[in-house]
C-alpha cells in the first residue's frame, strides 16, 4: 500500500465534511494513545503553554522522585524512558522554547536525581546529547531568550 503525502492528505481532508472530520479524528484516536494524547493537547491545552510545559515539569518531576538510584541499569532505563515522554511533550507542542524549557529542566532534575553521571559513559552521553539538543534550538529564538536560557545552560554545562 502507498502511503500518500501529507500535500495530497490535506487535498483530500478538505473535501470531507466537518461530521466526517470528527469521525476520522475520533478513528484515529482509538487505535494509538499517542493520537489521542496528541488530540488531547490540541484540543485542551495548546492554548495555554506556560500550563501545559509546568504539568509537564511535574510529571517529570513526579518521575525522578519514584527513581531508583541504587542500581545504575535501573536507574538508566527510568532516565531513558522520562526523556521518551520529555521528547514526546516536545514533539506535542512544536516549540522551541518549549523544547528549552522542558530539556533544562530534565537535565537540572538529572543532575540533582544523586546519579553520578561522570561514572557512566552512556549517562554522560545521554547528558551531553540533551545539552547540544538545547544549544542547537536555542540558536532559533530571540537574543533576550537566547540569553535568560544561555544563562540556565552555562550553570549546566559547568556544574
Amino acid at each position: 500500500m502507498k502511503v500518500a503525502t501529507i500535500n495530497e492528505l490535506k487535498t483530500e481532508l478538505a473535501t470531507l465534511p466537518p461530521a466526517g472530520l470528527v469521525e476520522l479524528c475520533l478513528r484515529l484516536a482509538k487505535f494509538k494513545k499517542e493520537s489521542k494524547e496528541l488530540l488531547t493537547y490540541l484540543l485542551f491545552e495548546s492554548h495555554n503553554l506556560d500550563g501545559y510545559i509546568a504539568s509537564v515539569q511535574e510529571y517529570i518531576a513526579l518521575e525522578f522522585d519514584g527513581m531508583t538510584t541504587t542500581h545504575l541499569y535501573h536507574a538508566k532505563k527510568t532516565l531513558r524512558k522520562i526523556l521518551r515522554i520529555t521528547n514526546k511533550h516536545i514533539r506535542f507542542t512544536g516549540s522551541k522554547q518549549a523544547e528549552i524549557e522542558l530539556l533544562l529542566f530534565y537535565c537540572q532534575k538529572m543532575r540533582r536525581c544523586g546519579i553520578q553521571i561522570n561514572k557512566s559513559v552512556q549517562l554522560a552521553n545521554l547528558y551531553t546529547q540533551q545539552l547540544r539538543k538545547i544549544e542547537k534550538a536555542l540558536e532559533t529564538l530571540h537574543e533576550d531568550l537566547q540569553y535568560d536560557y544561555r544563562k540556565q545552560l552555562d550553570v549546566l554545562t559547568f556544574a
